[in-house]
Protein backbone atom coordinates (compact mmCIF):
# COMPACT_ATOMS: atom_id res chain seq x y z
CA UNK A 1 0.00 0.00 0.00
CA UNK A 2 1.49 3.33 -1.12
CA UNK A 3 1.27 5.76 1.81
CA UNK A 4 3.28 8.90 1.09
CA UNK A 5 3.28 11.40 3.93
CA UNK A 6 4.12 15.02 4.50
CA UNK A 7 5.89 16.16 7.65
CA UNK A 8 3.64 18.33 9.84
CA UNK A 9 5.54 19.12 13.05
CA UNK A 10 7.05 15.63 13.04
CA UNK A 11 3.76 13.87 12.36
CA UNK A 12 3.47 12.04 9.05
CA UNK A 13 0.16 12.99 7.39
CA UNK A 14 -0.85 10.74 4.52
CA UNK A 15 -1.07 12.19 1.02
CA UNK A 16 -4.67 11.21 0.30
CA UNK A 17 -8.05 12.25 -0.97
CA UNK A 18 -11.27 10.63 0.24
CA UNK A 19 -11.33 8.41 -2.86
CA UNK A 20 -7.72 7.25 -2.54
CA UNK A 21 -8.20 6.68 1.20
CA UNK A 22 -11.11 4.33 0.43
CA UNK A 23 -8.97 2.51 -2.13
CA UNK A 24 -6.08 2.12 0.34
CA UNK A 25 -8.38 0.80 3.09
CA UNK A 26 -10.06 -1.68 0.74
CA UNK A 27 -6.62 -2.82 -0.38
CA UNK A 28 -5.52 -3.36 3.23
CA UNK A 29 -8.65 -5.37 4.04
CA UNK A 30 -8.33 -7.47 0.88
CA UNK A 31 -4.70 -8.21 1.80
CA UNK A 32 -5.73 -9.42 5.28
CA UNK A 33 -3.87 -6.66 7.12
CA UNK A 34 -4.24 -5.53 10.71
CA UNK A 35 -3.71 -1.90 11.62
CA UNK A 36 -5.29 1.39 12.54
CA UNK A 37 -6.16 4.66 10.86
CA UNK A 38 -5.77 7.95 12.71
CA UNK A 39 -7.98 10.81 11.55
CA UNK A 40 -5.72 13.72 12.32
CA UNK A 41 -6.30 17.46 12.54
CA UNK A 42 -4.70 20.39 14.32
CA UNK A 43 -5.81 19.07 17.72
CA UNK A 44 -4.18 15.67 17.21
CA UNK A 45 -0.93 17.16 15.94
CA UNK A 46 -0.83 19.58 18.88
CA UNK A 47 -1.32 16.69 21.31
CA UNK A 48 1.63 14.95 19.64
CA UNK A 49 3.89 17.90 20.51
CA UNK A 50 3.31 17.16 24.20
CA UNK A 51 3.45 13.38 23.92
CA UNK A 52 6.25 11.67 21.93
CA UNK A 53 4.54 8.30 22.31
CA UNK A 54 1.38 9.67 20.69
CA UNK A 55 3.51 10.99 17.82
CA UNK A 56 5.02 7.53 17.41
CA UNK A 57 1.51 6.03 17.36
CA UNK A 58 0.44 8.35 14.54
CA UNK A 59 3.56 7.61 12.52
CA UNK A 60 3.11 3.84 12.92
CA UNK A 61 -0.47 3.92 11.58
CA UNK A 62 -1.69 2.35 8.36
CA UNK A 63 -2.84 5.85 7.43
CA UNK A 64 -3.01 9.21 9.17
CA UNK A 65 -5.60 11.09 7.17
CA UNK A 66 -5.63 14.92 6.82
CA UNK A 67 -8.81 15.56 8.79
CA UNK A 68 -8.47 19.37 8.86
CA UNK A 69 -8.22 21.89 6.03
CA UNK A 70 -4.98 23.42 7.43
CA UNK A 71 -3.25 20.10 6.73
CA UNK A 72 -4.42 20.07 3.12
CA UNK A 73 -3.22 23.67 2.72
CA UNK A 74 0.20 22.56 3.94
CA UNK A 75 0.07 19.92 1.23
CA UNK A 76 -0.58 22.68 -1.33
CA UNK A 77 2.54 24.47 -0.10
CA UNK A 78 4.46 21.30 -0.94
CA UNK A 79 3.07 21.26 -4.48
CA UNK A 80 0.30 18.71 -3.94
CA UNK A 81 -2.86 19.48 -5.90
CA UNK A 82 -6.41 18.60 -4.79
CA UNK A 83 -6.33 15.44 -6.88
CA UNK A 84 -3.42 14.20 -4.72
CA UNK A 85 -4.26 15.53 -1.26
CA UNK A 86 -7.53 16.83 0.11
CA UNK A 87 -9.39 16.73 3.39
CA UNK A 88 -10.28 13.21 4.55
CA UNK A 89 -12.82 14.04 7.25
CA UNK A 90 -13.54 11.25 9.73
CA UNK A 91 -17.37 11.40 9.53
CA UNK A 92 -17.22 11.40 5.70
CA UNK A 93 -14.76 8.51 5.68
CA UNK A 94 -17.08 6.49 7.91
CA UNK A 95 -20.11 7.05 5.66
CA UNK A 96 -18.18 6.25 2.48
CA UNK A 97 -16.84 2.98 3.87
CA UNK A 98 -20.28 1.96 5.08
CA UNK A 99 -21.77 2.79 1.67
CA UNK A 100 -19.07 0.96 -0.29
CA UNK A 101 -19.12 -2.04 2.07
CA UNK A 102 -22.82 -2.90 1.77
CA UNK A 103 -23.78 -6.33 0.53
CA UNK A 104 -24.94 -6.19 -3.08
CA UNK A 105 -25.21 -8.56 -6.02
CA UNK A 106 -21.80 -7.31 -7.17
CA UNK A 107 -20.34 -7.35 -3.66
CA UNK A 108 -21.98 -10.36 -1.93
CA UNK A 109 -19.51 -10.55 0.94
CA UNK A 110 -19.61 -6.92 2.00
CA UNK A 111 -17.81 -5.57 5.05
CA UNK A 112 -18.52 -6.33 8.69
CA UNK A 113 -18.44 -3.45 11.17
CA UNK A 114 -18.11 -3.15 14.95
CA UNK A 115 -18.89 0.11 16.81
CA UNK A 116 -17.01 0.86 20.03
CA UNK A 117 -17.31 4.18 21.78
CA UNK A 118 -19.54 7.10 22.59
CA UNK A 119 -21.42 7.81 25.79
CA UNK A 120 -24.09 5.59 27.27
CA UNK A 121 -26.49 4.47 24.53
CA UNK A 122 -24.73 6.34 21.70
CA UNK A 123 -23.48 3.23 19.89
CA UNK A 124 -27.00 1.77 19.93
CA UNK A 125 -28.46 4.96 18.45
CA UNK A 126 -25.65 5.14 15.90
CA UNK A 127 -26.26 1.55 14.79
CA UNK A 128 -29.91 2.34 14.13
CA UNK A 129 -29.10 5.51 12.19
CA UNK A 130 -26.46 3.78 10.05
CA UNK A 131 -28.70 0.81 9.24
CA UNK A 132 -31.51 3.17 8.26
CA UNK A 133 -29.13 4.93 5.90
CA UNK A 134 -27.34 1.77 4.71
CA UNK A 135 -29.84 -1.10 5.03
CA UNK A 136 -27.46 -3.64 3.49
CA UNK A 137 -24.60 -2.84 5.86
CA UNK A 138 -23.62 -5.46 8.45
CA UNK A 139 -22.91 -4.25 11.99
CA UNK A 140 -21.93 -7.33 13.93
CA UNK A 141 -21.39 -5.75 17.37
CA UNK A 142 -21.44 -2.62 19.49
CA UNK A 143 -19.91 -1.66 22.84
CA UNK A 144 -19.96 1.35 25.12
CA UNK A 145 -16.61 1.17 26.97
CA UNK A 146 -16.21 2.38 30.56
CA UNK A 147 -14.61 5.77 31.30
CA UNK A 148 -11.37 4.05 32.29
CA UNK A 149 -8.88 1.65 30.68
CA UNK A 150 -10.20 -1.86 30.19
CA UNK A 151 -9.05 -4.41 32.72
CA UNK A 152 -7.02 -7.36 31.44
CA UNK A 153 -10.09 -9.57 31.73
CA UNK A 154 -12.27 -7.08 29.84
CA UNK A 155 -9.64 -6.74 27.16
CA UNK A 156 -9.41 -10.52 26.72
CA UNK A 157 -13.20 -10.73 26.47
CA UNK A 158 -13.25 -7.98 23.87
CA UNK A 159 -10.55 -9.59 21.70
CA UNK A 160 -12.31 -12.95 22.00
CA UNK A 161 -15.55 -11.30 20.84
CA UNK A 162 -13.76 -9.77 17.86
CA UNK A 163 -12.45 -13.22 16.95
CA UNK A 164 -15.96 -14.64 17.18
CA UNK A 165 -17.62 -11.86 15.14
CA UNK A 166 -14.67 -11.17 12.81
CA UNK A 167 -15.41 -7.57 11.79
CA UNK A 168 -13.36 -6.06 8.99
CA UNK A 169 -13.72 -2.53 10.43
CA UNK A 170 -13.58 -1.54 14.10
CA UNK A 171 -14.87 2.02 14.61
CA UNK A 172 -13.51 3.60 17.77
CA UNK A 173 -15.14 6.76 19.10
CA UNK A 174 -13.22 7.66 22.26
CA UNK A 175 -11.84 11.12 21.29
CA UNK A 176 -8.20 12.08 20.77
CA UNK A 177 -5.76 10.97 22.18
CA UNK A 178 -7.57 8.17 24.02
CA UNK A 179 -8.72 6.40 20.85
CA UNK A 180 -5.27 6.44 19.25
CA UNK A 181 -3.67 4.93 22.35
CA UNK A 182 -6.41 2.32 22.59
CA UNK A 183 -5.95 1.16 18.98
CA UNK A 184 -2.16 1.08 19.17
CA UNK A 185 -2.16 -0.76 22.50
CA UNK A 186 -4.65 -3.31 21.23
CA UNK A 187 -2.54 -3.97 18.13
CA UNK A 188 0.65 -4.15 20.18
CA UNK A 189 -0.72 -6.70 22.64
CA UNK A 190 -2.90 -8.79 20.33
CA UNK A 191 -1.70 -8.16 16.77
CA UNK A 192 -0.24 -10.80 14.48
CA UNK A 193 3.29 -10.06 15.70
CA UNK A 194 2.41 -10.23 19.42
CA UNK A 195 3.63 -13.17 21.51
CA UNK A 196 0.47 -13.98 23.48
CA UNK A 197 -1.90 -16.87 22.72
CA UNK A 198 -4.89 -14.61 21.90
CA UNK A 199 -4.65 -12.54 18.73
CA UNK A 200 -6.86 -10.14 16.81
CA UNK A 201 -8.58 -11.48 13.70
CA UNK A 202 -7.26 -10.58 10.28
CA UNK A 203 -8.17 -8.54 8.41
CA UNK A 204 -9.00 -5.84 10.94
CA UNK A 205 -8.69 -2.12 10.29
CA UNK A 206 -9.43 0.15 13.26
CA UNK A 207 -10.54 3.76 12.80
CA UNK A 208 -10.32 6.49 15.44
CA UNK A 209 -13.23 8.72 14.43
CA UNK A 210 -14.10 10.51 17.69
CA UNK A 211 -16.98 12.93 17.21
CA UNK A 212 -18.35 10.99 14.21
CA UNK A 213 -20.29 8.84 16.70
CA UNK A 214 -22.18 11.86 18.07
CA UNK A 215 -22.55 13.49 14.64
CA UNK A 216 -24.03 10.46 12.90
CA UNK A 217 -26.17 9.55 15.92
CA UNK A 218 -27.76 12.98 15.53
CA UNK A 219 -26.68 14.15 19.00
CA UNK A 220 -24.31 16.96 17.95
CA UNK A 221 -24.79 19.14 14.82
CA UNK A 222 -22.11 19.21 12.14
CA UNK A 223 -20.83 22.45 10.70
CA UNK A 224 -22.20 23.34 7.24
CA UNK A 225 -19.95 22.15 4.44
CA UNK A 226 -18.87 25.66 3.44
CA UNK A 227 -17.66 26.34 6.99
CA UNK A 228 -15.72 23.05 6.95
CA UNK A 229 -14.06 23.86 3.62
CA UNK A 230 -13.14 27.33 4.84
CA UNK A 231 -11.19 25.77 7.72
CA UNK A 232 -13.53 27.33 10.29
CA UNK A 233 -15.20 24.23 11.70
CA UNK A 234 -13.34 24.83 14.95
CA UNK A 235 -15.21 28.12 15.39
CA UNK A 236 -18.57 26.46 14.78
CA UNK A 237 -17.84 23.70 17.28
CA UNK A 238 -16.51 26.19 19.83
CA UNK A 239 -19.76 28.15 19.58
CA UNK A 240 -21.76 24.96 20.15
CA UNK A 241 -19.66 23.54 23.01
CA UNK A 242 -17.66 26.45 24.53
CA UNK A 243 -17.12 24.97 27.98
CA UNK A 244 -15.70 21.73 26.65
CA UNK A 245 -13.69 23.06 23.72
CA UNK A 246 -12.45 26.57 24.58
CA UNK A 247 -9.11 25.43 25.93
CA UNK A 248 -8.47 23.11 22.97
CA UNK A 249 -9.06 25.71 20.29
CA UNK A 250 -7.93 28.95 21.94
CA UNK A 251 -4.64 27.37 23.07
CA UNK A 252 -3.85 24.80 20.39
CA UNK A 253 -4.67 26.85 17.30
CA UNK A 254 -2.30 29.79 17.99
CA UNK A 255 0.46 27.39 19.09
CA UNK A 256 -0.02 25.32 15.92
CA UNK A 257 0.32 28.42 13.73
CA UNK A 258 3.47 29.53 15.56
CA UNK A 259 5.06 26.09 15.27
CA UNK A 260 4.17 25.75 11.58
CA UNK A 261 5.73 29.16 10.91
CA UNK A 262 8.92 27.99 12.60
CA UNK A 263 8.96 24.75 10.59
CA UNK A 264 8.27 26.44 7.25
CA UNK A 265 10.88 29.13 7.90
CA UNK A 266 13.50 26.56 8.90
CA UNK A 267 13.89 28.03 12.39
CA UNK A 268 13.06 24.67 13.92
CA UNK A 269 13.39 21.14 12.60
CA UNK A 270 10.71 18.56 13.28
CA UNK A 271 12.03 15.09 12.53
CA UNK A 272 9.82 12.20 11.46
CA UNK A 273 10.50 9.11 13.55
CA UNK A 274 9.18 5.57 13.21
CA UNK A 275 8.36 6.27 9.56
CA UNK A 276 9.97 4.48 6.59
CA UNK A 277 11.81 6.87 4.29
CA UNK A 278 9.69 5.65 1.34
CA UNK A 279 6.62 7.21 2.95
CA UNK A 280 7.97 10.74 3.30
CA UNK A 281 6.93 13.31 0.70
CA UNK A 282 10.04 15.14 -0.46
Amino acid sequence: MNDRRINVLGVGISVLTLDTAIDAINEAIAAGRQGYVTVTGVHGISECQRDPELKRIHNASLLSTPDGMPLTWLGRLQGLGPAEMDRVYGPDLMLRIFAAGQKTADHPKGLKHYLMGGGEGVAEILRGKLLTRFPNAEIVGIQTPPFRPLTTEEEFEFVAELNRLRPDCLWVGLSTPKQERFMADLLSRYGAESTGPLKLPAPLVMFGVGAAFDFHAGLVPQAPRWIQRAGMEWGYRLAKEPRRLWRRYLTNNPLFLARIAMQLSGLKKYELHELPASKVQS
